[in-house]
C-alpha cells in the first residue's frame, strides 16, 4: 500500500477522544495492579501492556533511512502515521475522557511522548530490582512443567543464576526496563515522570493514589481497595507463565523471604537510583521518605 494512501487512511481516522497518559517503568513492580485500580473510575481506561509501543517502533522503522522509499515520507505524514496508530487502536474508547497506555518502552521515548502528546504524564512503576528478581523466579518455579518463554534456550533457564543473568541483560525482560527508566530519570523530559513504588502503593493504596491524582491534575476518585479485579490469563498461558498478571483482589503488601541466593539478591540489591533523585527533576513516591518530603510533587 503505497504510504501517501496510507496517511490519507489514518488521517480520517477520529483523533485522540481527550487526553493521554502513560504507565512505564519495571516489569513485576505493580503496573497491572495500578492500571486495574485506575480502570474503576469510569472516566478512565487502563488496561496491562498495549500493542502501541510496538507499532510505534515497527512504524519509526519502516519510516527510517532504511527504507529506500522513506524519502518520499515528510515529517508531517511522519506524525500523523504515529499519531494514527493511537488514533485507531483507542477508538473503541472514545467514551473514556482519559487514557492510560502501558508499555515499558515508553520511557525511552519520552521525546516522541512530548512531541505528539504536551503535557501527557508517564507514571513509572518500579521496585527494588532484587525483589523484581525474585518475584519473577517464585513465578518460573510456581509453574515448574512449563517451559517460559522468558528464556531463549535451556541454558539460559538452567539455574537462578543463568535466568537472571539472562532477565538482566540491556535488551531483555529487566535490562531494557531498567536501562531505559534510568534514562528518563535523568533526561530533559523528567518532570513528566511521577515513579511509584510498589511497596508504598500495596501499603499505603489510598495515598498512593491520591498523589497520582494530585500530579495528574485529576479530581479525586474513591477506589475500592477490597474488591480489584483484572485477569489476563491468556495472555500470559501464551507466555507459559501462568500468574505473570495476576492481581490479588484485596491490595496489601505480603512481607516474604527471599527465595534468591544471598550473592543473587546482594547483587541486585542496591540498584534503586531513584532513591536519590538528585540530578533529576522526576517526581518520586517512595516508601522511605515522609510525605511532606516527596520530591518535587507536593
Amino acid at each position: 500500500m503505497p504510504y501517501s494512501y496510507l496517511v490519507e487512511i489514518l488521517q480520517n481516522i477520529a483523533p485522540m477522544p481527550a487526553k493521554i497518559h502513560f504507565i512505564s517503568g519495571l516489569p513485576r513492580s505493580g503496573s497491572t495492579l495500578l492500571g486495574a485500580l485506575l480502570r474503576q473510575n469510569p472516566r478512565f481506561h487502563a488496561n496491562m501492556s498495549s500493542p502501541v509501543g510496538t507499532l510505534v517502533n515497527q512504524m519509526l522503522g519502516a519510516m527510517s533511512e532504511d527504507n529506500e522509499f522513506s524519502v518520499f515520507i515528510s515529517p508531517e505524514q511522519k506524525r500523523a502515521l504515529v499519531m494514527g496508530i493511537f488514533s485507531a487502536y483507542y477508538q473503541p474508547q472514545a467514551d473514556k475522557e482519559i487514557i492510560f497506555d502501558t508499555n515499558r518502552q515508553w520511557c525511552s521515548r519520552l521525546s516522541l511522548i512530548n512531541e505528539l502528546f504536551p503535557g501527557s504524564k508517564v507514571i513509572c512503576c518500579v521496585r527494588n530490582v532484587a525483589w523484581i528478581m525474585d518475584s519473577i523466579e517464585r513465578l518460573i518455579r510456581k509453574n515448574a512443567f512449563d517451559v517460559s518463554r522468558m528464556f531463549n534456550n535451556p541454558s539460559e533457564r538452567g539455574t537462578v543464576y543463568t535466568r537472571t543473568e539472562a532477565l538482566s541483560q540491556g535488551g531483555r525482560l529487566v535490562g531494557f526496563a531498567y536501562n531505559a527508566l534510568k534514562e528518563a530519570f535523568y533526561g530533559e523530559h523528567s518532570s513528566s515522570l511521577l515513579l511509584v513504588e510498589y511497596d508504598i502503593l500495596t501499603q499505603a493504596p489510598d495515598k498512593t493514589l491520591s498523589l497520582i491524582y494530585q500530579f495528574l491534575g485529576e479530581k479525586p476518585f474513591d477506589h475500592d481497595f477490597e474488591k480489584v479485579e483484572y485477569q489476563a490469563s491468556e495472555f500470559d498461558n501464551r507466555l507459559n507463565t501462568k500468574g505473570l498478571h495476576d492481581v490479588r483482589p484485596k491490595v496489601e503488601f505480603q512481607p516474604r523471604l527471599t527465595i534468591l541466593p544471598p550473592d543473587v539478591f546482594a547483587q541486585y540489591q542496591g540498584l534503586s537510583f531513584w532513591q536519590n533523585p538528585s540530578n533529576s527533576l522526576a517526581n518520586v513516591i517512595v516508601s522511605q521518605v515522609e510525605q511532606s518530603a516527596v520530591n518535587n510533587l507536593l
